[in-house]
């Protein structure tokens, strides 16, 4: 397995996309810090490329490669290699890639200018994020051998988290307002991956106010040991879940 991993991380180590992803972000992160002398708002404005911009290349570049590596997961699947093995070595090979630009790309800026724990956070997050977004691509992929449904099902997914998700949470907060919806909104919350990482990133930022009425109470479960837990805790379900879901359809699944 360690085997099939070294091989598809080094191969997409080669890719120009790849080299692009980790470059874009190594200059738009340093240009960030040159723009503005406070880390604070650097790491605010960077909470959004890691929010918005990263689950869509994560989700679509997962998507796409599993697709163009067919032929090779064939190739392994005739050697007396289990299914489970070749399936994850290649999910493991994409989320180590991509994790890897993101930190390069990103982290050795922050490192550079010694932004604090809010840095640390936004790295934290965006590794998590990445993650997620890989193995809701695996899922897509496998749910399907048409790649351009399967692209339409991992596009869905990202603008459903993104953007419905929100737009709906808004919806409900606003037609039941007359009742306490903190521990209500806090379950909603952990059904969506990037509402989650956006919570955690605005607390580390002391920002609080700019969640409305249920920041007091965000601030006050969140910013505990107990809610950072929690928060990294249903981020690795979001990571588990579909991953396991992946491997049992490839493992059952007609090539």
């Amino acid at each position: 397995m360690a085997r099939i991993i070294k091989y598809v991380f080094y191969d997409l180590l080669r890719t120009r996309f790849l080299l692009f992803y980790t470059l874009f972000l190594f200059v738009s992160t340093f240009a960030l810090f040159q723009l503005d002398s406070d880390p604070n708002k650097v790491i605010l404005s960077l909470m959004n490329i890691v929010l918005m911009v990263m689950p869509l290349i994560s989700v679509v570049f997962a998507t796409i490669h599993f697709y163009n590596s067919y032929e090779f997961i064939e190739l392994m699947l005739a050697q007396p290699i289990n299914r489970k093995v070749v399936f994850l070595s290649e999910y493991a090979g994409v989320a180590l890639s991509l994790t890897s630009g993101f930190l390069i790309g990103v982290g050795v800026p922050i490192l550079f200018y010694g932004a604090g724990h809010s840095a640390v956070m936004l790295l934290l997050v965006g590794t998590l994020l990445t993650i997620v977004f890989v193995s809701l691509a695996f899922l897509s992929s496998v749910l399907t051998r048409d790649k351009a449904k399967a692209i339409g099902i991992a596009l869905l997914f990202w603008f459903y988290f993104s953007l419905i998700y929100d737009g709906l949470l808004l919806w409900i907060i606003y037609s039941f307002s007359d009742y306490p919806l903190e521990k209500v909104t806090l379950a909603l919350v952990s059904l969506n991956p990037v509402d989650l990482g956006r919570i955690m990133m605005l607390l580390t930022l002391d920002v609080s106010a700019l969640m409305g009425y249920t920041g007091a109470f965000y601030r006050e479960f969140f910013g505990s040991y107990i809610g950072l837990l929690f928060s990294v805790g249903v981020l690795m379900l979001w990571i588990v879940i579909p991953t396991v879901l992946s491997v049992s359809i490839f493992s059952r699944k007609d090539l």
